[in-house]
């Protein structure tokens, strides 16, 4: 539309140029014709007519040039482009949008895959040169905390006593609100109907290759997605709620560890299975954090060492630019609430299990369903025993709060 309209300022305006050259021009009047005189000094026209020939009519100035292809159009157009750069500006403007938006969209969703645990290229967790947020993720939760709601009610004490905001994002008492979120209900629908029949929760892990500080190379069931197994047995055959357990990989390319697409690769397969299994209402996507080699995640729950848990919210949003437009999450509040609910039955049945929920900019496939929780459960520095304990205690938490 815009190199539309630059053409037909083109052709006006050298219309007007050469109007203002041309020595005469013949007009009608009451019937009759006559020729109009415009006078001139010598030199206005030569002045007004080398513009028009340079710099308009650019087709009697080129075609001369051996080299020159194009036609009369093309090279007026172009001239006044120059002659009126506000189009070429709108143009070049539009332009850089658009690549600054794919690059930035390119970026967040690298990033969003690689800053929960960065690895090197060999696949070895990073821990050089952590800084203040890394070392505030780890955070050791109290003991023994207040749940009453007239506490929780408090943006403050909520704030600093169950989350850990990172830097990148912002969440305000507007966002947080402990009567909200509390208030809605996490419960499995109960119908027994045909289309609720199946699985009611999916398990799956982004990043399938996590690893523990006694995982045998080679055997899954030590692994992160072992740990995926045995928590969906515990759904299953001790509490009695349908689960669906999905071992894909998408952290490994032409085998190699490579977690920059993991969460796009992740997304169609994920989509599908919920497409194929309406009757699930619960989507868990189940990691192992990655903390400083001297870190220990562990507390201890009826005399057994037990690792640590930690609910991780994706708010599409950033600090500095606000929503992320090309990652929408219309659940957002729906996730929040689900975490706070787990965070707070875990505050109550195993003070000390929990560490804080940490919230992040970017969106982590949290907009699968509105009950879409993802755990960060223990550390590459724990032992498989630990973590086993681990997801004891969080099938326990997830029978509390959503039957």
């Amino acid at each position: 539309m815009l190199e539309k309209y630059m053409k037909c300022a083109a052709w006006g305006s050298a219309g007007i140029l050469l109007t203002c050259f041309i020595r005469g021009h013949v007009i009608k009047e009451n019937g009759t014709v006559r020729e109009l005189k415009i006078s001139f000094l010598e030199k206005e026209k030569e002045v007004i007519a080398d513009c028009a020939v340079g710099n308009i009519m650019t087709t009697l100035t080129y075609t001369s040039e051996k080299d020159h292809v194009g036609g009369l159009t093309e090279d007026v157009t172009q001239t006044v482009m120059k002659l009126f750069p506000i189009g070429t500006y709108l143009s070049a403007e539009k332009e850089d949008t658009i690549a600054e938006d794919s690059q930035t969209y390119a970026m967040i969703l690298e990033k969003q895959a690689n800053d929960e645990n960065a690895v090197d290229e060999n696949g070895k967790l990073i821990t050089q040169g952590q800084s203040v947020t890394q070392q505030e993720m780890v955070k050791i939760p109290e003991a023994k905390v207040d749940i009453s709601m007239d506490k929780l009610r408090d943006y403050e004490y909520l704030m600093s006593h169950f989350y850990t905001v990172d830097s990148s994002t912002m969440a305000d008492a507007n966002l947080i609100n402990a009567d909200r979120l509390l208030g809605k209900n996490m419960k499995l629908n109960s119908n027994s109907n045909e289309e609720a029949a199946g699985p009611k929760v999916l398990i799956y892990h982004t990043h399938s290759q996590e690893q523990f500080k006694d995982s045998v190379p080679g055997d899954a069931n030590t692994s992160i997605v072992g740990m995926g197994t045995y928590l969906t047995d515990l759904l299953n055959q001790k509490y009695g709620i349908e689960t669906y357990h999905h071992t894909g990989v998408y952290d490994l390319v032409n085998g190699k560890l490579d977690r920059s697409k993991a969460y796009q690769l992740a997304e169609p397969d994920v989509q599908k299975i919920l497409k194929d299994n309406p009757s699930i209402e619960v989507v868990i996507d189940l990691h192992r954090d990655g903390v400083a080699e001297g870190t220990h995640l562990v507390t201890e729950v009826d005399g057994r060492q037990t690792a640590q848990i930690m609910f991780f919210n994706g708010l599409s949003r950033t600090r500095a630019n606000g929503n992320i437009s090309y990652l929408p999450n219309p659940y957002l509040e729906d996730n929040l609430a689900f975490s706070l609910q787990m965070e707070i039955a875990a505050a109550k049945y195993y003070p000390g299990f929990a560490r804080h929920i940490f919230l992040r900019a970017y969106r982590y496939n949290m907009h699968f369903k509105p009950k879409t929780l993802l755990v960060e459960a223990g550390a590459q520095t724990n032992t498989v025993e630990e973590m086993r304990n681990a997801m004891e205690l969080l099938a326990e938490l997830l029978h509390q709060v959503l039957s």
